[in-house]
């Protein structure tokens, strides 16, 4: 019998809210109390998340962070420092038990970013996986994913870009200010691009796009945290990612 999906619709938290509440599912799912779950949200206030293997200090600007009021958090993934933008992006989490997904981390990669390169096509902007773990669109990445395993249960998460400020994110992370010229920023906007600049659409267009390629030839239902998940992020957040001993580790 195909498992139900729970699917949690777009939300605001912080960032380490954020962070504690994919893990929270990941160990309710690890125990056989929650379904496999999609949840889509957005960092509010906006922040920047490095990946769990970096320095922090090495990576962002916290002077920038406190004068733009920009969050920051370590991950539990891998991967780079990504600035979240509160009006430039939604994220999405997949947290399923690994059964129920391909062994192979580029095969399971190629499956869950294939819903997103779904979700754009229902935006009629054509999108492409990119091994291992991006989304392209013209030729510039568009989305930039994540992935970890953890007690038997997969954990992807990652975002679509619906806006850019290349100066702005260059600020936040650590690239010395001689170095933030016209050309390096032109540089990135040859590699990067986001949504807005394929087509006129809003956010909230961005999202429905997402809701419905996620969801396809699936069983789900729209659901919300259980108590003791809930509960379990509070802790995690005090305990862990709002914690300056799991945030400066590195």
């Amino acid at each position: 019998m195909t498992a139900e999906w729970r699917v949690v619709g777009l939300q605001e938290n912080t960032a380490a809210m954020n962070m504690a509440l994919d893990e929270a599912v990941a160990e309710a799912i690890a125990a056989g109390k929650s379904r496999p779950t999609i949840r889509f949200y957005r960092w509010n206030p906006s922040a920047v998340s490095v990946g769990c293997f970096q320095s922090l200090e090495d990576e962002i600007s916290l002077e920038a962070c406190r004068e733009l009021g920009v969050d920051f958090v370590r991950r539990w993934t891998g991967g780079g420092a990504v600035y979240h933008d509160y009006h430039g992006e939604i994220t999405y989490s997949v947290l399923a038990p690994e059964h129920m997904m391909p062994r192979g981390i580029t095969e399971s990669y190629h499956m869950v970013c294939g819903w997103i390169v779904r979700s754009l096509e229902n935006l009629e902007i054509k999108a492409e996986f990119k091994p291992i773990n991006d989304i392209i669109v013209s030729g510039k990445k568009v989305s930039g994913n994540a992935q970890t395993r953890r007690k038997g249960v997969l954990i992807q998460h990652g975002t679509i870009l619906y806006d850019l400020d290349v100066r702005k994110m260059f600020t936040l992370l650590k690239v010395p200010k001689e170095k933030i010229s016209d050309k390096m920023i032109q540089n990135v906007e040859e590699r990067v691009t986001c949504l807005k600049k394929q087509k006129e659409l809003a956010i909230g267009d961005v999202y429905n796009a997402m809701l419905r390629g996620f969801t396809e030839n699936k069983k789900w239902v729209f659901g919300d945290y259980s108590k003791e998940e809930i509960e379990r992020a509070r802790e995690l957040v005090r305990e862990k990612y709002g914690n300056k001993e799991w945030n400066f580790m590195r």
